[in-house]
């Protein structure tokens, strides 16, 4: 299969993705506070094989090793994401300034290395005191992470153009407050309609305190969406589909574009939403970009005894799949592509997620061969030129992820990363599908210099 890589605009950004408590480990160092993660990871039964961050990738003291591996990979771009509590160890109040510094640091280094920034101000690490104090079913959490948006921005808005408020709030609304398979592990659907209303509020409160403080930033919010069909046609399957869609897409999608939360969920949710006179507008910031993270499609059927949404996703056989068992469907990647651009239009789009996950072995000489995940690599990427092409304004991808590391409730056991970690030793090896896409890479460059 070929990249059709002239689709794609010159100043295209090809990135890697990570996030801070999957590789930073440090945990109780310089004066980080605990997070929900590590308050989740050390409940009996909830990470496979006992895992947790503690250590993770050391990136907190690798970072230098880790920006040359992406030199190596011939990237120009990096999204990463700042620890909450890392930065305001108590959630609001004083500034950790040690932690402050950390990001500082590794700012400067990847400037230095011409590697564009891309800054993710929640990764799913909320600082567990403010969990002690209701966590994001209260509104006190939103006008918090405000604060903590605008220290980060002060200080590092000179140098970072990019800007992620939320990654994913749905995982944190709905698999971390009504499924209890990610932290804080409630499974609460009046909690959990709460958080993500709440969520989406402290998105707009950050996006305008980014501005603020930094008033040429590009801001955006990263959704994980899927492309969702029915099981059968059913008109019970049917009904369940668009239920899910409007559970996993539309919920998190209509909101941020002004259009409200949407009135067929709240009914099915049957939750009064917390709102207030202008959180609306609030929510509904102008939005510089979309980020997309894409892994898998859906395919649903009517589950009329079971929870909020009742709809369940169905098995499909003979199927192609993953490590994580999720099934493969480059062409969803071009769907949803074209949908935000088209039902949503968006002005810029990016990929900021994307990637699988296989049982990796590591070769009597040290490398590590994976032609399952160039496959996927490849054929996920010719999708998103195929959607460029098509028009939409695809400004950079992101591959999920940089590194090997700790994939949340699954713990060590998936591997995402386009590098081979070695846990015990911390040795880095790229991997056969990190010398892929540096290749793609360097052929999207030589399209540029033949097209100048």
């Amino acid at each position: 299969m070929t990249i059709d890589l002239a689709a794609l605009p010159q100043d295209f950004l090809w990135g890697t993705a990570t996030s801070a408590y999957q590789i930073e480990g440090a945990v109780a160092e310089d004066g980080r506070s605990p997070s929900i993660w590590d308050t989740f990871s050390r409940t009996p039964g909830a990470i496979d094989n006992g895992d947790m961050g503690d250590v993770a990738c050391d990136h907190y003291h690798r970072w230098r090793e880790d920006i040359d591996l992406m030199r190596q990979l011939g990237t120009n771009a990096y999204r990463l994401s700042i620890a909450w509590p890392r930065v305001v160890p108590g959630g609001d109040g004083p500034v950790n300034a040690k932690g402050l510094a950390f990001y500082d640091e590794l700012i400067d280094g990847l400037l230095a290395a011409g590697i564009t920034p891309s800054v993710t101000l929640y990764h799913w690490d909320l600082p567990q005191v403010l969990q002690d104090r209701g966590g994001w079913p209260e509104r006190e959490t939103a006008e918090h992470f405000a604060a903590y948006a605008s220290i980060v921005a002060e200080r590092l808005g000179d140098r970072v153009r990019h800007w992620t408020t939320l990654n994913e709030p749905s995982c944190s609304a709905w698999i971390g407050h009504l499924e209890g398979k990610m932290a804080p592990g409630l499974t609460d659907l009046t909690a959990a309609v709460r958080a993500s209303y709440h969520l989406l509020l402290g998105h707009g409160l950050a996006a305008q305190a980014i501005r603020a403080a930094a008033p040429d930033a590009e801001i955006g919010i990263v959704n994980n969406l899927s492309t969702v069909h029915a099981a059968t046609d059913r008109p019970e399957d049917e009904a369940a589909a668009r239920r899910h869609d409007g559970h996993v897409n539309r919920w998190w999608l209509d909101p941020v574009h002004g259009r409200g939360f949407p009135a067929d969920m709240q009914e099915v949710y049957g939750v009064e939403l917390p709102e207030r006179p202008g959180d609306l507008e609030t929510i509904a910031a102008p939005l510089d970009w979309l980020g997309l993270n894409y892994y898998f499609p859906a395919a649903i059927a009517d589950d009329p005894n079971g929870p909020a949404p009742r709809a369940r996703s169905v098995r499909r056989l003979g199927v192609p799949r993953t490590g994580m068992d999720w099934e493969i469907d480059a062409n969803g990647i071009e769907t949803l592509l074209l949908r935000l651009t088209h039902d949503y239009g968006a002005r810029k789009l990016y990929v900021t997620e994307n990637g699988s996950a296989y049982p990796d072995v590591v070769r009597p000489d040290g490398t590590v061969d994976d032609p399952e995940r160039q496959d996927y690599l490849v054929q996920h990427l010719a999708a998103c030129a195929s959607a460029a092409r098509k028009g939409a304004p695809l400004a950079g991808y992101f591959a999920w992820s940089l590194l090997d590391n700790f994939e949340w409730a699954y713990g060590y056991d998936k591997r995402f990363g386009l590098v081979h970690v070695d846990y015990r030793t911390q040795r880095r090896t790229i991997k056969g599908s990190g010398h892929r896409y540096a290749e793609i890479v360097r052929g999207h460059r030589g399209v540029r210099r033949r097209a100048a």
